[in-house]
């Protein structure tokens, strides 16, 4: 399984290196810096590099590259599952995951690493039992163990270890029970220039937070469960019974966790809760162009759109642009020709607009392609699907 684990930084130097089966010389990133220059964008770099005697397979999550080696073929996407689960146990543990953070915790860092996996195959990687197991940093903690030589790690095992529950602590007590579980969408969608939906298809995840006595059975039914496709589950969802009656059926762990990520496909009619109007052109007689663009809401239920940004890449020959936002800043890049427009909340009274003029190379052609815009943005508490 994993023979080593490498963090390398954004600028290319490997800041931490843990290894559990062999020691695996550093130079073998040698072949993920060669793949890391051929890409464009640290996004870009391929997930899984193959070398003549190893498999490098990373992620990339907040300016970090977590790099594991392999020396034996293995479904990539265990071990990419895994490093992610490594990166959300750190932000779990420390608030942030950031270079700095890793370095100041090194000690809790290598002792959490030591536990999640044991031999190089995963052993514990759920989040409250590594908190029985390693205490979470605290000052008055790492006071006390500068002076008294002691560390983090627990007294005794956890008991959910040995029970038939291993994502749970036994002897769970608490004087408020509730439970919180919240909807995260995502949405990937394409429009053509009469607004009408090309394709729009919807990432979305459950994250909950549970804080229940003793050993809760949860169930929890949806609306309409036919609208999930590629549903992927925490270990503590009963499979079964959701292959029968479409029901979630769960002993939950104590804390927070995430209780399934889904996807709803384009066959289901996704309402787009923004809409764009347009006007741009270019002209032939003389060098100038119109650009006009205004972004209103749609269909969102009275909630605010907000974390509104809009980038478009323009046609080389645009030499210049003259714009005068209505609310928000923009900035237009002349050499990469980058326009990208900072539009915050959008008040549904007063519409947030972007007009102007382009300069255009003098005597070249007409530029013939529409430009691409694309449009970020969030809306609290609505679930597009």
């Amino acid at each position: 399984m994993i023979h080593s684990l490498f963090l390398i930084n954004s600028s290319g130097d490997i800041f931490l290196e843990k290894h559990w089966k062999s020691v695996v010389s550093r130079s073998v990133c040698d072949y993920f810096f060669e793949a890391q220059e051929r890409a464009s964008e640290a996004e870009n770099v391929p997930p899984v590099i193959p070398t003549p005697h190893h498999y490098l397979l990373s992620v990339y999550r907040h300016k970090i590259f977590f790099v594991a080696v392999i020396q034996t073929e293995v479904p990539p996407l265990f071990v990419i599952e895994f490093l992610h689960r490594v990166v959300d146990t750190f932000q779990d543990y420390f608030g942030v995951c950031s270079e700095v953070v890793i370095k100041d915790n090194v000690v809790v860092v290598y002792e959490v690493l030591e536990e999640m996996l044991d031999n190089g195959f995963p052993l514990a990687t759920e989040s409250n039992i590594l908190k029985e197991l390693i205490k979470p940093p605290t000052i008055l903690r790492t006071v006390v163990n500068t002076i008294t030589g002691s560390t983090n790690v627990g007294e005794q095992l956890p008991t959910g270890q040995l029970s038939v529950v291993p994502w749970r602590r036994t002897g769970v007590k608490y004087t408020n029970n509730e439970a919180y579980f919240d909807v995260i969408e995502e949405i990937d969608a394409i429009i053509d220039k009469s607004g009408s939906t090309i394709t729009a298809e919807i990432q979305g995840v459950i994250d909950a937070c549970v804080k229940l006595t003793g050993m809760p059975d949860l169930t929890l039914s949806f609306m309409n469960p036919r609208l999930l496709d590629d549903v992927s589950f925490h270990p503590c969802v009963r499979f079964k019974r959701w292959e029968s009656e479409r029901i979630l059926s769960f002993i939950p762990p104590d804390g927070n966790f995430r209780l399934l990520s889904y996807h709803v496909s384009a066959q289901n009619l996704v309402a787009i809760p923004v809409y764009m109007k347009h006007n741009i052109s270019f002209r032939d007689s003389n060098s100038l162009g119109r650009f006009e663009i205004t972004v209103g809401p749609k269909q969102t239920m009275g909630k605010t759109v907000e974390g509104v940004t809009v980038t478009s890449q323009m046609p080389k020959g645009v030499l210049n642009m003259t714009l005068t936002p209505s609310q928000g800043t923009h900035t237009f890049d002349p050499v990469t020709k980058l326009l990208s427009w900072d539009v915050g909340k959008i008040n549904p009274q007063k519409l947030p607009s972007l007009k102007g003029t382009m300069s255009l190379q003098a005597g070249a052609s007409k530029p013939d392609e529409n430009p691409t815009i694309n449009l970020h943005f969030k809306i609290q508490q609505l679930a597009i699907s």
